[in-house]
């Protein structure tokens, strides 16, 4: 890692993604000390980047919630003496859907580590990302089929979802980096995915136990937004199902839902530890790489609080695979070789896209059970 591509990721997120200029005042909320999922390393290098921008930086410690819940009325107005706020904590991702934080303006940081912040994934062009976002959200709208498959036997189809453009259809709190598109609804689709190695949280609450390990690829139906059942080894489907029940009681609601879907846009993003060391730390650091695609269950709302992860899609939109076994090809995005042109560091990424996503010994997602 050098230290010149760590402050390019640090720019990259506090001035084009933040748009701070010298003089603004910007907020870093940061878990308290003993919590494993970000990398203490990180805050003082956004503050020391930020003041040597000019920029009026402080940091505060904040309580992790793993059910989430209400912000403290002093945090929201902390928040708001602020230009920006940066999350280096899971609350910004617990609150991403929360669209009456908008005006707080938000950022929530998916570079977990200091290598990530220093690589492609943090150093590529973030407004260069948004665009092509746009671009593929564009495509989806437009889309009269598609259809979705993975080498383990994941397959299932529908209309185009006809999405709503901009963002009244995704999140309200700013992701840096950009790396995914905006939900697809599942109305409409139907099929089955395909799940490998566990079933996992959303990021939403955390709830234990956090994964559910299976022993063999899971088939999961559904038609429209219900999940109809499982097939697969007797154990695990009756894990799968007991998973379910327990989570839906846990939280009182519909477990068997399928919300939405999406998929990695970002190349770059790499998750180099096998998924079932940290379950929480993975979720919420690997997705947003082409290989990987998640989908919204348990719950009719995203992001849910049980995600379905396929490894290696295809997604087929009006007979072309954009998503070819998880290389996402964005030239054939209308707009999208114009981007790579406009932006070398986004070609960059393209170029070399990480291979580790998490993956187990075997190359395939793996539970802890199973290593």
């Amino acid at each position: 890692m050098q230290k010149s591509d760590l402050r390019l990721g640090a720019e990259n997120l506090l001035i084009t993604c933040g748009g701070l200029s010298p003089g603004d005042r910007l907020l870093i909320l940061h878990e308290e000390a003993g919590q494993a999922y970000y990398d203490p390393a990180l805050i003082e290098t956004l503050l020391s980047c930020a003041t040597d921008l000019g920029i009026r930086a402080r940091r505060r410690a904040i309580p992790f919630d793993p059910m989430g819940g209400q912000i403290p009325r002093d945090l929201i107005a902390d928040m708001k003496r602020a230009e920006r706020t940066v999350f280096l904590s899971r609350m910004g991702d617990q609150i991403r859907f929360d669209a009456s934080l908008a005006e707080l303006h938000p950022i929530m940081t998916y570079a977990l580590d200091l290598d990530m912040l220093a690589s492609g994934f943090g150093r590529a062009h973030y407004a260069g990302f948004v665009a092509l976002k746009n671009a593929v959200n564009a495509l989806f709208a437009r889309a009269d089929t598609i259809r979705v498959r993975c080498p383990l036997g994941t397959d299932f189809s529908g209309p185009g979802p006809g999405l709503c453009q901009g963002d009244a259809a995704d999140v309200s709190v700013t992701r840096f980096p950009m790396s995914v598109f905006a939900p697809v609804p599942a109305r409409g689709f139907s099929g089955v995915v395909v799940q490998d190695g566990f079933l996992v949280g959303t990021g939403s609450k955390y709830y234990t136990p956090y994964g559910c390990d299976l022993q063999q690829p899971l088939s999961v139906h559904f038609t429209d937004t219900r999940l109809s059942h499982f097939s697969g080894h007797e154990m695990d489907v009756h894990c799968a199902q007991m998973h379910y029940e327990k989570v839906g009681q846990m939280f009182d609601l519909d477990p068997m839902t399928m919300h939405s879907w999406h998929a990695g846009i970002h190349p770059g993003c790499a998750y180099t530890a096998p998924a079932a060391e940290n379950f929480e730390r993975w979720s919420g650091g690997a997705f947003g790489n082409p290989r990987l695609m998640h989908f919204h269950t348990c719950g009719h709302y995203a992001p849910g609080e049980i995600s379905l992860n396929v490894l290696d899609p295809t997604i087929t939109i009006d007979g072309v695979a954009v998503w070819n076994r998880g290389v996402f090809d964005p030239c054939l995005v209308p707009g999208g070789a114009e981007l790579l042109a406009q932006y070398p560091s986004i070609q960059a990424v393209f170029d070399a896209p990480a291979q580790q996503v998490g993956q187990g010994p075997n190359g395939r997602l793996m539970g802890a059970t199973c290593q």
